[in-house]
């Protein structure tokens, strides 16, 4: 009897979510961006709240909840109800990162969330001023270890993703350089333009600009592969350094317990979204290539990302408490 009424219990279950499936969105859906307007996170939002609007009829909003690295905006949409009107822009500082700088996260990264799509991301890229003489990866090696000690690179802050990529570059090199943290990616390539660092670690979306009016030197990015926009920089795979090929992704994720049909459904039309000839073009200026993983590869993705990570801010020593 107890069976029975555990397999009825489980059945009509099963038939709510589905038909709540079948009828969201009925209102407008929030999507809360963790970071400020105007940034990487706040673009793809934005692409992708205005596809997903045109397609299911209902409008998705945007809203900015900057803070801890992400964990504000990430903690209020973890503790909203699964019923698919509120979802985030997650992603690797937020989600993989920013709980390992602090021993008081306020949310589990995987047990929180219902984890729907991989939007993509830029690579990182290590750039030098021009003043520096070297002209590849390898020379700024040889020289960082002939003169330890003597060169600053820049990053957008402390456990950053580019503060973290250079620390692993650092280790892996076994190079002393002096790392040199800023409030953001923009004030630090103000400095290297002016001079007053020697490199830069940062998103290729952030330091393009300079690179390609030679103000800035790519000495290698943290691609898999060569981008046809900067065919002549190298990844650090191609010189050496096949651990560093990484992202600074961001994601679509929502609470925990969302339905399985709604986090299916948004999965497919992100993805369609994403690789839509004017998406691909404006990602392109970007640097970015759009995600393709189903929910359960993108939740199995962010645990690697989660495992990758910690151990390199523990290195690092950077703390957020």
């Amino acid at each position: 009897m107890l069976a029975k009424l555990s397999a009825i219990c489980a059945l009509a279950t099963l038939l709510a979510a589905t038909a709540l499936a079948q009828t969201w969105p009925a209102r407008p859906v929030r999507i809360v961006v963790p970071f400020a307007p105007g940034g990487t996170a706040d673009t793809l939002g934005r692409l992708v709240a205005k596809g997903l609007g045109d397609s299911l009829g209902h409008s998705f909003v945007i809203e900015n909840r900057a803070g801890a690295g992400g964990m504000i905006g990430s903690e209020l949409v973890a503790r909203s109800a699964p019923d698919g009107y509120t979802l985030v822009v997650s992603g690797v500082a937020s989600h993989a990162v920013a709980p390992a700088l602090s021993s008081k996260a306020p949310f589990d990264p995987i047990r929180d969330f219902t984890h729907i799509a991989l939007l993509g991301g830029p690579p990182a890229v290590f750039a030098v001023h021009p003043s520096v003489p070297v002209k590849q990866l390898q020379a700024f090696v040889a020289l960082a270890k002939a003169k330890p000690g003597l060169f600053t690179y820049g990053s957008p802050g402390n456990g950053t993703h580019g503060h973290l990529l250079a620390e692993l570059f650092r280790q892996l090199a076994g190079i002393n350089i002096t790392h040199v943290p800023y409030k953001g990616a923009s004030m630090a390539m103000v400095d290297l333009l002016a001079g007053q660092i020697d490199a830069v670690s940062t998103t290729l979306t952030t330091a393009g600009p300079l690179i390609r009016v030679n103000r800035a030197r790519a000495l290698a990015i943290s691609a898999a592969a060569r981008l046809p926009d900067y065919a002549d920089v190298p990844t650090f795979r191609e010189v050496g350094y096949p651990d560093l090929v990484a992202t600074v992704w961001f994601s679509l994720s929502g609470p925990a317990g969302l339905s399985p049909e709604i986090a299916n459904r948004l999965n497919t039309e992100v993805r369609r979204i994403m690789n839509l000839p004017e998406v691909r073009v404006r990602l392109r200026q970007e640097a970015i290539e759009p995600g393709a993983l189903d929910p359960k590869g993108f939740t199995e993705f962010v645990a690697a990302e989660i495992k990758r990570w910690a151990p390199v801010v523990r290195a690092s020593g950077a703390r957020v408490d």
